[in-house]
Formats: C-alpha cells, structure tokens, sequence
C-alpha cells in the first residue's frame, strides 16, 4: 500500500504539498480535504487542481528560463 501512495504522491504535481508548505499545514490533511470536498460536489475541485498545477509547472519553466546561464545563449 505504501508503495502506491508514493508513486501517486511523486506522479500528483505536488499541488498539495506546495500548498502545504507555503501555508505550513501538512499534505496529507490537504489532500484529505481535497478528496472530501471532491466527492462532496461531485468532482468539481478537480478542475481547481488540474488549474493548479498547470499554473505551477508554467512557473517553474519561467524561472528556469528567466535566469539564463552562459551555455544557454
């Protein structure tokens, strides 16, 4: 069981645990809320998080090209 955890926990974004860092409030209890209000409005959080990490990974592409090195010109 531990083993799927991690590979969904690597292969999720990382939405929930840079949120919870930022917010220093641990993953697991905002994955837990995440999963409750899913199923509570029927998958529509689901979009929020798909936008989430969208706008994540576009900002890790940004900086890693904002700062050029000397081999990238």
């Amino acid at each position: 069981m531990n083993k799927l955890r991690y590979f969904v926990e690597q292969q999720a974004f990382g939405v929930c645990a840079r949120l919870g860092a930022r917010m220093n409030i641990s993953a697991s209890s905002i994955r837990l809320y995440f999963i409750y209000t899913s199923c509570l409005t029927l998958g529509s959080p689901v979009i929020l998080y798909l936008i989430a990490a969208f706008w994540l990974e576009m900002r890790t592409h940004i900086r890693r090209n904002a700062n050029p090195t000397v081999w990238e010109f």
